[in-house]
């Protein structure tokens, strides 16, 4: 495992990290003892940076269990990021957010299920954010508190990311990037790579789709990808399989197509960790292995040509 210093942090994180999203059920049923040796898996591979949040699982909040549970005698080599501000959003019941508290409480609560005295990165789950005044404040508040040491947003809006940076406080950008989406190497990732702003991939592999394992017949089942069943989506999907399916050669006996696009997101300068979901050991071990190489000029070029930002 190869290891990237995360912005302003100054901490040493894995380059290929752990996403916990699909950990509590989310992209399909998991169950307990799997999914605790998976992160085990995950930290005897190098990855020392596992990112969650709140609204994360089935029911919400069990991903957070799961991780707390399986990092246990592990605190003190391991980073925890998790996120706040999408609790019962998916069931219409955001909570609202007016006073900093709201966001204390939400944080008091990660804790406890993290079974940890502090969360190492705690990131505003709301992208487009239209005032960060109470997040802001609670964030530095929690830092006083120490229940915090360091604070983000996952957004993928230029403008949310400058007002959330706005006293150059912002450790971090949580962002949806891959060969599939570049759309973030015009401004976001720039600005943050300008600004010392860690960032952490979300969507290295845009759900699935960049692994190659889909077909035209795939059907999905989980609420998280469920779009692509719409005739809408339907075309959208099968735009992405053909550009999937014309970077095919990437794929070779030592390197998985997954692999390579985790090499291909690593290998942006801004890109400090992409955080690809796992829910068994051979997918953790599979994506963490994407570290340790990386793409020719001429796989660079293969890619460009059939993407575009």
């Amino acid at each position: 495992m190869k290891y990237r210093i995360l912005g302003k942090t100054g901490w040493n994180v894995s380059a290929v990290s752990f996403g916990s999203w699909g950990l509590g059920g989310s992209w399909g049923p998991v169950d307990d003892k799997t999914a605790i040796s998976t992160v085990q898996s995950a930290f005897e591979n190098g990855v020392n940076l596992y990112d969650t949040a709140d609204a994360y699982g089935e029911p919400m909040g069990r991903s957070e269990r799961l991780l707390g549970r399986a990092l246990q005698g592990k605190r003190d080599d391991v980073f925890i990021a998790t996120k706040v501000g999408n609790w019962a959003a998916r069931f219409g019941h955001r909570l609202p957010f007016t006073h900093p508290l709201h966001v204390t409480l939400c944080c008091e609560a990660s804790l406890y299920r993290l079974d940890t005295d502090y969360i190492d990165l705690l990131q505003c789950h709301i992208g487009n954010l239209t005032d960060p005044d109470i997040f802001l404040e609670a964030f530095d508040n929690l830092i006083e508190q120490g229940k915090i040491r360091a604070f983000g947003i996952s957004t993928d809006s230029l403008e949310v990311a400058q007002a959330f940076n706005r006293d150059g406080k912002c450790a971090t950008v949580q962002l949806n990037y891959s060969f599939l989406n570049r759309t973030p190497e015009k401004d976001l990732l720039p600005w943050c790579r300008e600004n010392n702003i860690g960032t952490l991939i979300r969507g290295p592999l845009h759900k699935g789709v960049c692994t190659g394992k889909f077909s035209r017949d795939t059907k999905f089942s989980t609420w998280v990808r469920d779009k692509w069943n719409t005739e809408e989506g339907r075309k959208d999907f099968l735009s992405k399989l053909e550009t999937v399916e014309n970077l095919r050669t990437l794929e070779k006996p030592e390197r998985t197509l997954a692999q390579a696009a985790l090499q291909f997101v690593l290998q942006h300068p801004a890109v400090s960790t992409c955080i690809p979901g796992a829910k068994n050991i051979n997918q953790v071990e599979d994506n963490s292995k994407a570290a340790d190489c990386d793409l020719t000029e001429e796989e660079l070029e293969l890619i460009e040509k059939h993407t575009s930002a």
